[in-house]
């Protein structure tokens, strides 16, 4: 078994050579532990210092497309890399490496697809009162979309299987860990969430500027990606809100109506009858998303079976490429 440990940087040399004097080289169950930095359009020298410090492999995006595209751009390299189990950590030294073992625990034995490190958010001192609020609120909104008891789903500490990591995309530009969970739960894949610790900040946080900025880039990833994996469910809630008040306008015109008084209320008649077919469109149209969801679903297991196929290809490269090079070496 093949566990590579993957870091995305965006212009993390100061801060690089400590999240690496701290990674393992052997964890229990594996027989290799391998480092591997995504580095995501880094204008300093994040690519030189991840060398000089021993990493094993170094894959660089042409530009920087953010950390979602960073985390699937390691996911696919770690995989051609002939990883079993990936393990995503941040540059920046956030989260405890000593946890690593404890979090591929639950995928080792078999229990577990996913595992995702919990933070006690409650007790730690450099998030304020307001972040802790809003992180319980987080991970409380996904559980409830996404059907699993995760506890900490902001939490970008975590360790995946290769047929998991072989199904996920992420669409979402801004982070990955939220929609991953999501599309986790809608595709049966088993999560658990494991109580890991964190390091005391090195920097300030590149995702959160504000408390502000925060909650609304939240609010919509949450939307967003509720509406992508359940259309079905959030057209017909929005279908409702539009009917009940459409039919409570239009039974109030037909009892005027029947009591003698239905000439001078039109407008409820009006008003019922357009919110109740704005109403009827909706519904269509969560029909509709709903086909397309199941199309996305059906597309997501060819990808899948195509990357799986991809890997297998390019480990036989690999291996013939060994090969060869013993034997010139041979003779």
């Amino acid at each position: 078994m093949k566990l590579i440990i993957q870091i995305p940087c965006f212009n993390e040399e100061s801060t690089l050579p400590e999240t690496i004097a701290c990674l393992p080289r052997e964890v229990a169950g594996f027989d290799t532990v391998e480092w591997l930095v995504i580095d995501d359009g880094s204008s300093d020298r994040t690519v030189e210092v991840a060398r000089e410090c021993g990493v094993d492999h170094v894959h660089s995006l042409p530009h920087n497309q953010g950390l979602a595209a960073a985390f699937m751009a390691g996911l696919e390299q770690a995989l051609c890399l002939g990883a079993d189990v990936v393990v995503n950590t941040d540059g920046d030294n956030q989260y405890k490496a000593e946890f690593i073992e404890a979090l591929t625990a639950p995928i080792v034995e078999g229990s577990a697809k996913i595992a995702i490190g919990a933070r006690p958010i409650s007790t730690i001192a450099h998030f304020s009162p307001v972040k802790r609020w809003l992180q319980g609120l987080g991970s409380w909104v996904v559980r409830k979309t996404s059907g699993l008891d995760v506890a900490d789903a902001p939490s970008g500490f975590r360790a995946i299987h290769k047929s998991a990591a072989t199904r996920l995309f992420v669409f979402n530009r801004y982070t990955y860990t939220l929609e991953t969970i999501i599309q986790a739960g809608y595709l049966n894949i088993p999560v658990v969430s494991v109580p890991v610790d964190v390091n005391p900040p090195t920097r300030d946080s590149r995702l959160m500027r504000s408390t502000l900025q925060y909650i609304l880039r939240s609010a919509t990833t949450i939307f967003r990606i509720a509406v992508l994996y359940n259309p079905f469910r959030a057209f017909s809630l929005a279908a409702l809100v539009l009917f009940v008040p459409g039919a409570a306008a239009f039974l109030r015109f037909l009892y005027l109506y029947a009591i003698g008084d239905g000439g001078g209320n039109i407008q409820s008649l009006v008003i019922g009858a357009a919110l109740i077919a704005s109403a009827a469109i909706l519904f269509v149209g969560g029909v509709i998303a709903d086909l397309v969801a199941a199309n996305r679903t059906l597309l997501t297991e060819i990808r899948a079976r195509q990357l799986s196929d991809q890997i297998a290809h390019h480990r036989r490269d690999t291996i013939s490429g060994v090969t060869d090079i013993k034997k010139r070496a041979a003779s």
